[in-house]
């Protein structure tokens, strides 16, 4: 089945050219029309280990690679790089079962999607009869851009420059960002927001198609974002391992459904768990856990889809968003239509705001639950799961655990509650101590030592010598300076 973009059905791709490409033409996404009509055994792929699950799950949904050729690239993205085979462990935690994400290489749910991107992306390249060199554009508001860097470092035939929002990110991220070694590697600071930065890129990819400005240099852009199918498709495999999981401890009975929870500011991570849901796999309520920047929560109440509201910085920075790209995909394959979905985005470019219709109100609602939780819920939460649980957290795991107990709440008829944890709690560390009942004292590698004094829970190895790494990004741009800081790094043959 072909890949077609959300705004025109005409604009269509293989699944190697649409991982090549990231985005299409007209900028929409690449989508398949429909993944009911993908052939999965769900389970037969229970049965399997983690990296059999990824092998079977990503072999239909990029259907471009053969299972042989997938499965090389599974084992060339995870073996060995995570601290446990099955990549994505979980723990029970109370009456909930928590989904640990963090870890991979960067402490962060990123890895599990951005280990395997470059591969694909290499194995498309070769695949396509492509020469040119691939440029990656990406956009993190934290998380993604350390595990961008850090998979597509020194990767043959690519490059990789990602922009952050200046003081938008935790001191840890920005940290990990700045002293990331690699020839191929480039992270810059943009004044302004999340929302400023994912912006311009886009408008960047616009650009360079319509004025053909990279023409003639032997480069071609692409986006590790999750807007890229393949680094969407890996993040479904961690649902068929937590059910697994699940069923394998006698939690539930294989076919009964379970409901996941999930912080999310850009809609990717939950809208891998419909991709997950779509494939057959009994998930139940998708519950959209965001923080003060309650856009989606909004959303997915009225139908209305409105950012023109304050952006709040949070302690949980990796969910501060506004403007939720992968919600295109949803509205997509809900709909079937787009035409409707290119009206959408039309208008939320122009006037900041959309209405989905009623009969398409209908389907989210029984898709989906929501709640939000501010920055005095997150610190509480973070407390509350500790002692009563001796269980750490970081900032939008407690988002998620919060709003958790929020659906529990609300719908007492529930099934088994999965929560899906994004990140170590040393990525934050010093909201993580303020909600242990400490004040941060120092920097925030002080506060590390503080937090590894107070709980005993080791610091994962990758943050723990980031103190003493040499800083190699510096630079900071204004938001309308990124497409020319891009054409110069493009004309620029060696970056170090």
């Amino acid at each position: 089945m072909e890949y077609q973009s959300t705004r025109d059905p005409s604009l269509r791709a293989s699944a190697a050219e649409a991982v090549l490409a990231g985005l299409a033409p007209d900028g929409g996404l690449y989508s398949m029309p429909s993944l009911r009509e993908i052939s999965l055994d769900w389970k037969h792929v229970l049965a399997l280990d983690t990296q059999g699950m990824a092998t079977e799950i990503l072999t239909a949904l990029l259907p471009s690679f053969t299972k042989e050729e997938m499965r090389a690239l599974v084992r060339r993205a995870y073996a060995g790089k995570f601290e446990t085979e099955d990549l994505t462990p979980t723990v029970r935690v109370g009456d909930d079962t928590v989904l640990e994400l963090f870890r991979g290489p960067t402490s962060a749910f990123k890895d599990v999607a951005l280990s395997m991107l470059p591969q694909l992306m290499t194995a498309a390249r070769e695949k396509c009869g492509v020469t040119d060199e691939i440029l990656i554009l990406t956009a993190t508001s934290g998380d993604t851009g350390k595990a961008a860097m850090e998979g597509f470092c020194d990767v043959p035939g690519t490059k990789i420059i990602v922009f952050y929002p200046d003081g938008g990110v935790s001191p840890v991220q920005k940290a990990q960002m700045a002293t990331q070694a690699g020839k191929n590697v480039c992270v810059c600071a943009v004044r302004g927001n999340f929302d400023d930065a994912q912006t311009g890129v886009k408008n960047i990819f616009a650009a360079v198609e319509e004025e053909k400005l990279l023409d003639g240099r032997g480069v071609r852009l692409s986006s590790a974002n999750s807007i890229n199918i393949g680094r969407l498709a890996p993040q479904v495999v961690y649902y068929f391992r937590a059910y697994a999981n699940l069923v394998n401890e006698g939690a539930v009975r294989l076919g009964d459904p379970v409901d996941f929870v999930v912080p999310t500011g850009n809609f990717g991570d939950i809208l891998a768990g419909y991709f997950a849901k779509e494939l057959g796999l009994p998930v139940g309520k998708l519950v959209c856990a965001s923080n003060a920047n309650n856009v989606l929560t909004d959303f997915l109440a009225t139908g209305r889809y409105d950012k023109n509201r304050p952006f709040y910085k949070t302690v949980s920075p990796s969910m501060d968003i506004l403007v939720s790209s992968n919600l295109e995909r949803l509205l997509f394959l809900l709909s079937g239509d787009a035409a409707l979905v290119k009206r959408l985005m039309a208008e939320l470019k122009e006037k900041g705001a959309y209405e989905v219709p009623k009969e398409l109100l209908e389907k989210l609602h029984g898709l989906f639950w929501q709640g939000c939780c501010d920055d005095a819920g997150t610190k509480n939460a973070i407390g509350l799961v500790w002692r009563e649980y001796g269980y750490l957290c970081d900032t939008h795991t407690a988002v998620a655990w919060d709003v958790a107990q929020q659906y529990k709440a609300a719908c007492p008829v529930h099934a088994p509650v999965v929560i899906l944890s994004t990140a170590s709690p040393y990525k934050f560390p010093a909201a993580v101590l303020e909600g242990l009942g400490h004040s941060a004292k120092g920097d925030e590698f002080d506060v590390m030592e503080q937090v590894r004094n107070e709980t005993g829970v080791p610091v994962p190895k990758n943050l723990a010598g980031l103190r003493e790494r040499e800083v190699r990004h510096r630079d900071v741009i204004d938001r309308d300076g990124m497409l020319d800081y891009v054409l110069s790094k493009a004309s620029q043959k060696e970056w170090f």
